[in-house]
C-alpha cells in the first residue's frame, strides 16, 4: 500500500478552494490501495499534520476539509523526505511514497512546492518546477504560446513600478482605447480562480481595478474583451499527453468570477461535451496538446479557450496546472465524460507521477569523467 501525502490549504487567495478540492480527492481515493496522510498548510504558511480528519462522503458537497492550525508541525528535509514533531518535541520521520499537492495558486501551483519536493527527492503529482512556474504566470504563458504560433488573447503588461509615473493612468487609458477599447479585463499575472480580476467598462473604473489586481501580484495584465464562448479542455499525460473532448462554461454572472465558480451554485452551467462543430473540436484538441507541450507540462492541466462568437476563431485564455477538483470542477467532469471516472483519474495521476520520477531518477546529477 502506497502512502500518499495530501497537501492542501496554502498561502494563496485560493486557500478555501483548495480545501474543497482536497475533500473531493480524499472522498474518491482508493483506500484499499493508498494510505492518505493529510498535511494542511495554513494561510501563514505553517505545515500541520492533520490527525483527525474524517473521510468525506462521495457526494456533490462543496464542503471543504477542515484544517487544524494547531498540531504537530511537518517539515520537508532536503534529501530525506518528510519529518514531523513527535509528542515529546523531537522530530521523527513521516512516511511518504508520493505527494499530491492540492494547492491552487501561489506557493503551490507556481513551482515553489515542486522545487521543494525535488530537493527532498519525493515524487509528486502534476507539472514539474518549470512547467508549474510558466503555467502560473499568464504573461510568460502568452509569450511562449505566441512564439509557438498558438493564438492568445491580446493584452497589455503593467508593472507595479508604473504607478510612480504621474501620467500613467491617462496614458494607459489612451493605449487601451487605441489597442482594443472598452470593456476589458484587468487581472493579476500570477493568480487563479479569477481572484483579483475585474471587468472594466471605462477609464473611470480602471484605477480601482488595477489597485485590486496589484494586491495579488507585481505584474498585471489588461486584456482585450472577447465576445466569446468559454471552452475548457482537460489534458492528461507526460510525454504522450491525451486531450479529452472539451466542455463549455456558461456563466450566469457578468463573467466567470470567483463567486460563480465556487460560491453561487447557479453561477454557471456546463455542457459536457461542448456543442462544437467537428472542425472546432479538432482545433481545440490539437491546440490544447500543442500548448501543453510548449509549456513543458506533465501530469495534468486544463487549457481554457475563448471561441469568438463572431468569427469562430479560438484563442488560449490561460492554462491551469492544478485545476479545481471540486464536485463542480470541469477537469474531473471532462475526464469522466471521456471514459476516465474520478477514482481512476486519481490512479492515473499517481501513476504518471511515479513514471516521471523514475525517469528523472535515471538522470545524472554529478559529473564523473
Amino acid at each position: 500500500m502506497k502512502t500518499i501525502v495530501l497537501l492542501y490549504g496554502g498561502r494563496s487567495g485560493e486557500h478555501e478552494v483548495s480545501l474543497v478540492s482536497a475533500a473531493s480527492i480524499l472522498s474518491h481515493l482508493d483506500l484499499s490501495a493508498y494510505r492518505p496522510i493529510l498535511v494542511g498548510i495554513t494561510k501563514k504558511g505553517k505545515w500541520v499534520l492533520q490527525e483527525e480528519v474524517p473521510i468525506p462522503p462521495e457526494t456533490g458537497s462543496m464542503s471543504g476539509l477542515p484544517l487544524a492550525e494547531k498540531g504537530r508541525k511537518v517539515y520537508v528535509l532536503p534529501g530525506a523526505g518528510f519529518a514531523v514533531e513527535s509528542p515529546s518535541g523531537s522530530v521523527e520521520s513521516l512516511p511518504c511514497d508520493l505527494v499530491f499537492p492540492v494547492l491552487h495558486g501561489t506557493f503551490g501551483e507556481d513551482g515553489t512546492i515542486q522545487g521543494l519536493l525535488e530537493c527532498a527527492g519525493i515524487p509528486y503529482v502534476g507539472a514539474g518546477v518549470l512547467g508549474s512556474a510558466i503555467g502560473m504566470d499568464k504573461q510568460v504563458t502568452k509569450e511562449l504560446l505566441k512564439g509557438a504560433g498558438i493564438p492568445v488573447v491580446d493584452s497589455i503588461l503593467i508593472h507595479a513600478a508604473d504607478w510612480a509615473n504621474p501620467g500613467f493612468f491617462p496614458s494607459l487609458a489612451r493605449k487601451i482605447e487605441a489597442r482594443f477599447g472598452w470593456p476589458c479585463f484587468v487581472k493579476p499575472a500570477c493568480s487563479g480562480s479569477s481572484v483579483g480580476t475585474s471587468k472594466v467598462s471605462d477609464s473611470q473604473t480602471l484605477e480601482s481595478a488595477l489597485f485590486k489586481a496589484f494586491l495579488y501580484d507585481e505584474k498585471v495584465l489588461v486584456e482585450e474583451f472577447v465576445f466569446a464562448r468559454e471552452i475548457e479542455c482537460a489534458v492528461l499525460g507526460n510525454d504522450k499527453p491525451k486531450a479529452f473532448a472539451p466542455g463549455e462554461v456558461i456563466p450566469s454572472h457578468e463573467f466567470y468570477d470567483y463567486d460563480a465558480k465556487y460560491s453561487d451554485p447557479k453561477g454557471a452551467s456546463f455542457k459536457v461535451p461542448a456543442p462544437l462543430l467537428a472542425e472546432q473540436n479538432e482545433a481545440v484538441l490539437a491546440c490544447a496538446i500543442k500548448a501543453y507541450k510548449t509549456l513543458c507540462l506533465s501530469g495534468m492541466a486544463r487549457v481554457d479557450f475563448f471561441l469568438d462568437k463572431k468569427t469562430g476563431d479560438i484563442a488560449v485564455n490561460e492554462v491551469n496546472t492544478i485545476p479545481g477538483f471540486t464536485s463542480i470542477s470541469m477537469y474531473p467532469m471532462l475526464c469522466k465524460d471521456g471514459g476516465l471516472p474520478y477514482p481512476e483519474l486519481i490512479d492515473s495521476l499517481i501513476d504518471l507521477a511515479f513514471e516521471r520520477f523514475e525517469r528523472r531518477s535515471e538522470l545524472r546529477f554529478s559529473y564523473d569523467s
